[in-house]
């Protein structure tokens, strides 16, 4: 876990404290044992699941599940012949500099990158003049992969996370039901229950997750509404969680 002291200075700034000297490895340990980040079992210390997701290396080596499977597709449906794919994988969160600076982006900007070169545009004629505009809003898109690395079951062994374009939509499926007496439609109304608590607490202070948690009613359905009028598909099914965003199908 030397990955945190050492490359990411910003980590101050979420655990709402002064972080040790990069030299005080003890201090360090301390510190991330306190806020859960690592734990200590029969006199060893390692990183907590939270830890490695958000800021292991490697986290996938421990947890091969912990990361994103994209793919473009040129057509409707899933295809050989995909446009793009990448297997996304590391630390959840973006590694940056002691001035800001990003020095090394996580899996969740990762992923937004390859749906942003992806997703396409459409045009339209409006007034005799050419429009055009991206197929979806950006933070649409993110609310959509944060809520999936922050929710899913990382329980369920051998499967990533899936993020899929296609031509006419773009779905984030996330392993495992929604968690804790959550639906759909307390989703909508911005009802805050996590399964991975410390996971979106970290992810929230570092600005990934909507802090009034109405992401999902103002980033995915509203955003979407205002950009192309359509509304999202939120679809639980027995084993995984489905975000649908569609493309205009009026300026196809």
């Amino acid at each position: 876990m030397a990955h945190i002291p050492c490359q990411n200075p910003v980590l101050s700034q979420p655990l709402k404290r002064r972080t040790p000297d990069r030299s005080d490895m003890e201090g360090w340990r301390r510190l991330l044992l306190n806020t859960d980040l690592l734990a200590s079992s029969g006199g060893e210390t390692c990183a907590t699941v939270a830890g490695l997701l958000l800021f292991g290396s490697y986290p996938h080596r421990r947890l091969p599940q912990a990361g994103v499977t994209a793919t473009a597709f040129p057509g409707p449906e899933k295809d050989y012949n995909t446009t793009d794919e990448e297997l996304i994988r590391g630390p959840l969160v973006s590694v940056f500099s002691a001035r800001g600076r990003v020095l090394e982006k996580g899996v969740i900007d990762r992923t937004v990158d390859f749906v942003a070169r992806n997703m396409g545009t459409t045009a339209w004629l409006e007034g005799g003049r050419r429009r055009r505009k991206k197929a979806f809003p950006l933070d649409a898109v993110r609310e959509a992969v944060v809520n999936a690395v922050a929710h899913r079951d990382y329980t369920i062994a051998g499967t990533d996370i899936e993020v899929s374009l296609y031509s006419d939509r773009l779905e984030v499926i996330s392993p495992g039901r929604l968690p804790n007496g959550v639906t759909v439609e307390k989703m909508k109304e911005g009802l805050r229950v996590a399964r991975n608590e410390l996971l979106k607490e970290i992810l929230r202070d570092y600005g990934y997750v909507e802090h009034l948690g109405m992401g999902v009613r103002n980033r995915i359905i509203a955003s979407m509404k205002k950009h192309n009028g359509t509304e999202p598909d939120l679809i639980e099914e027995e084993s995984r969680f489905v975000v649908r965003l569609w493309k205009d199908p009026r300026h196809p």
